[in-house]
């Protein structure tokens, strides 16, 4: 039985930093595989700012010679009523219903679950497992504690915390207005989506 982890993001675009969560992530927890997904442009509660084609491609690029790490287009292929991480997990605990699924996430979107922000929230936590990463500012366990969705689907395995050394900030959002304003993020993302971004003019 493999442990797999699920990393959906926009990554728009992929940045070191998710590559060095993905790693860490898969380190501290044993995965065998951490699956990156790229976010539909068609999901109505998030707006992208280049082409799922571009965005895909980035991710092949910077996961490349990474045995762990591998990509999914699930999401991408969806019809945007479609698209809820609900939907997905049960998605990919029938592709993989011999192993273990981890959702990973960060400690803000801990908070909206709580808060019945996604679809299907109660479900989502109910019937899944989820590694939440730290974010600055957010005591994850009194979020836990605060909200009757979350403490009261939680078993005492449905979290797994990751606290120390995982509270890093540099975004895709500044990675994007640094290309936008002619700055220079060379080295926050790796250098084959650098040299992609500049080949096909994106973020301009």
């Amino acid at each position: 039985m493999a442990k797999i982890g699920i990393y959906g993001s926009s990554f728009d675009p992929i940045t070191n930093v998710h590559l060095w969560t993905a790693n860490t992530v898969a380190h501290r927890c044993k995965l065998d595989e951490v699956i990156f997904l790229p976010c539909s442009n068609k999901r109505k509660d998030k707006k992208m700012n280049t082409e799922d084609e571009h965005r895909w491609n980035m991710v092949q690029l910077a996961i490349q010679g990474n045995e762990r790490f591998i990509t999914d287009d699930y999401e991408m292929l969806q019809e945007a009523w479609n698209i809820t991480t609900y939907e997905t997990l049960k998605y990919f605990k029938q592709k993989y219903q011999n192993d273990d699924i981890y959702f990973i996430m960060g400690a803000d979107l801990l908070i909206d679950i709580g808060e019945g922000r996604w679809g299907n929230a109660d479900l989502l936590v109910k019937e899944n497992k989820f590694i939440v990463m730290a974010r600055d500012g957010i005591d994850m366990v009194k979020a836990i504690s605060k909200s009757p969705i979350l403490r009261n689907n939680d078993d005492g395995s449905t979290f797994h915390l990751i606290d120390k050394g995982l509270a890093m900030e540099i975004s895709s959002t500044y990675i994007r207005e640094e290309f936008k304003l002619g700055g220079e993020p060379k080295y926050l993302l790796p250098e084959s989506c650098y040299e992609y971004i500049k080949k096909y003019c994106l973020y301009q």
